[in-house]
């Protein structure tokens, strides 16, 4: 995962002072906002002259899938003190979700308890908090020396494939999969942009639904 946040992170520390807005501005974002996507859509539209309320509203827009994400993660951590799980929250990404809830529903490893559970999010996440700062900061500092023909924005897609592939062992993720990415294409295509990720996740929660329900069928 650290491999793919990499490039990512590099992205996230020289656009902002590509667009303008300083070095301060991206390490800023990846300490206080720490959301890739969410981060270079705000700093897309600040350096477009937008207003903060606009690159609030679509940051926020983009993180609305950390709600579900979080509602999965919240039954496994009921008992655990409310500052790990705010710390926890805080933490979230898609990337210590995706490993954290395979692992904790895993049918063929040894069951964890709540301490365990903490201890196995933590040693996901916070790697990847340390590994995504320190990449924003030698993209801060490096970033104007990386030619533009180096396609670091390739690696955004790559890291969430790396997620994707693996958690598609049925028909009806396969449905998910397929609606879910139609929709948020036809949604960028169309010049929804800003809600295309929103769009895509309802699509493919409600193909995985009914997916679901054909196959007990």
């Amino acid at each position: 995962m650290l491999v793919g946040v990499i490039p990512f992170g590099l992205v996230a520390g020289a656009t902002p002072s590509a667009r303008g807005l300083g070095g301060g501005a991206a390490i800023g974002f990846s300490t206080i906002v720490f959301a890739g996507a969410s981060q270079l859509a705000a700093i897309d539209v600040l350096g477009d002259g937008g207003s903060a309320i606009v690159a609030v509203l679509a940051a926020c827009t983009i993180n609305l899938r950390m709600l579900l994400y979080s509602a999965s993660l919240a039954p496994h951590l009921a008992g655990v003190p409310l500052r790990r799980r705010l710390t926890a929250a805080y933490l979230l990404t898609d990337q210590a979700y995706a490993l954290s809830i395979s692992r904790w529903t895993a049918s063929d490893r040894p069951p964890l308890d709540a301490a365990d559970r903490v201890a196995y999010y933590f040693g996901t996440a916070v790697p990847l908090w340390v590994g995504w700062n320190l990449a924003t900061i030698a993209g801060v500092l490096v970033g104007a020396a990386l030619p533009e023909s180096l396609p670091l924005d390739f690696a955004v897609p790559m890291v969430f494939l790396v997620l994707l592939v693996p958690a598609v062992t049925s028909w009806p993720a396969v449905a998910a999969v397929v609606a879910g990415g139609g929709a948020a294409v036809v949604a960028a295509e169309l010049g929804f942009g800003g809600v295309a990720i929103l769009a895509g996740a309802v699509c493919g929660i409600a193909a995985g639904v009914v997916g679901e329900l054909v196959a007990e069928r």
